[in-house]
């Protein structure tokens, strides 16, 4: 994911000169290119996530677009307070990148895991919220980011996040997307840990079950209809993610279903109020954790049989 986003703000730093890079020290190899071909649109922040957040609110207010990439879990919790006061109370035309949310950081650890983002900036008022599955909508997501006026987060995995789609599709901001279709229940995922869930639900298949499966990729705006339509149709839903399950994704869907009054079948499968335990890969953390592939399962055939 990380080279696809640079790639695509690559293209964008060369066709409009008020697109800016900012960095806080990390990923500077990653950006030597960029900042071979575009100097005056980068600027190296340093070890300062909260100073580069509010650098890119006061480079917003000038007009030009900055996008503040670090590591997920310094920008959205040491720079909050500037997130929110600097970027989404004065509107500020700023994107802020994130790369490694969830557990991918498997083996650094839970101070560099990123498991609560979803819930404290979906709680942002004017953030739109990207979660993008991997390398070809990193991409679709960095440039519908560019054509927002306003606060965007883009939530990035790694450099070496596998492929979901093989081919190209129609991408719009706030409508999820159907990849499998299916009428015994619905399961609905974002970001990394989207592919997990989607070779659950193809296994699910090979065993005669029918699994509607939702890519959302936008988190905020998030698309209501396509959850009510699944809810009414499916009469089961079951949400996979990396996160504490307090405010993120699972709790987005349920507060839909409850607004609109629509009762279904419900589970939500990610961290139960506690931070991720265990040390290995990213595959070992998923089933230390209960988010792998047979724990998916499991939690489908449970809601089948309700």
């Amino acid at each position: 994911m990380r080279n696809a986003y640079l790639s695509a703000l690559y293209d964008l730093a060369k066709e409009n000169k008020n697109i800016m890079a900012l960095i806080s020290d990390n990923g500077a190899i990653v950006y030597d290119q960029y900042r071979a071909d575009f100097p005056e649109q980068y600027l190296n922040c340093g070890i300062s996530e909260a100073n580069m957040v509010g650098v890119s609110a006061g480079l917003a207010s000038c007009g030009k677009i900055p996008f503040a990439y670090t590591i997920a879990n310094f920008i959205v919790y040491r720079a909050f307070e500037q997130i929110r006061n600097d970027v989404c109370l004065q509107k500020m035309n700023v994107k802020l990148v994130g790369i490694g949310v969830g557990f991918v950081y498997s083996i650094l650890g839970p101070t560099h895991h990123t498991t609560e983002d979803i819930a404290l900036m979906r709680a942002l008022p004017n953030m739109t919220i990207f979660s993008p599955c991997d390398p070809r909508e990193a991409k679709k997501v960095t440039y519908a980011a560019a054509q927002i006026n306003g606060p965007v987060y883009i939530r990035l995995a790694t450099g070496g996040t596998p492929k979901v789609y093989e081919k190209d599709y129609d991408f719009q901001v706030g409508r999820g997307v159907v990849l499998r279709e299916g009428r015994d229940l619905t399961m609905i995922s974002t970001g990394s840990i989207l592919l997990e869930a989607l070779q659950a639900a193809d296994q699910l298949k090979a065993e005669g079950v029918g699994v509607r499966f939702i890519n959302m990729h936008t988190l905020k705006p998030m698309d209501q209809a396509i959850i009510l339509k699944a809810a009414r149709e499916t009469s089961r839903i079951l949400i996979v993610e990396d996160q504490n399950l307090q405010g993120g994704l699972g709790s987005a869907v349920a507060e839909t279903l409850a607004d609109n009054a629509v009762v279904c079948r419900f589970k939500r499968l990610g961290l139960q109020d506690v931070f991720t335990e265990g040390y290995g890969s990213y595959q070992d953390l998923k089933e230390i954790n209960g988010i792998a592939k047979k724990n998916i399962k499991d939690a489908a055939k449970g809601l089948l049989e309700a």
